[in-house]
């Protein structure tokens, strides 16, 4: 279990800078390249992606209750870029998704996500199908 995935990485953080013109096309196409390889030569395989789904909105208001110097400069557009980029990758699967997805909504107050979680437990642990 991880929080973030190399999919992740590939499919939203990647293709976000690429978008915004951070990152020129050549590092993109090495990128892509070495995921590819990382991807089809070594087991990465994927048991459940879990989509803690929330509005960019409420991720911002977290950001700054939380006051991490190292999250600063996290600006609400960047939020939204990668909210859009999670929901194409995640939800309407215009990248790749080779495993069942388990949305939660986490938009709630934080002191009830741990119920959500405990409803979900079998599934994220494994301990019974996903059937989503």
């Amino acid at each position: 279990m991880m929080e973030r995935s190399l999919h992740s990485a590939r499919y939203c953080f990647v293709e976000n800078l690429r978008n915004s013109g951070n990152m020129p096309e050549m590092e993109y196409v090495i990128l892509d390249e070495w995921y590819r390889w990382i991807t089809q030569a070594h087991n990465v395989h994927v048991d459940l992606f879990v989509y803690l789904y929330t509005t960019p909105e409420t991720c911002y208001e977290r950001i700054k209750k939380r006051c991490r110097s190292e999250e600063i400069g996290i600006s609400m557009d960047l939020l939204q870029n990668l909210h859009i980029l999670h929901e194409d990758w995640l939800k309407h699967q215009k990248f790749p998704v080779n495993a069942p997805v388990l949305t939660i909504d986490a938009n709630c107050d934080l002191t009830l996500m741990f119920e959500k979680y405990r409803q979900h437990e079998p599934v994220i642990l494994g301990k019974k199908a996903a059937s989503l």
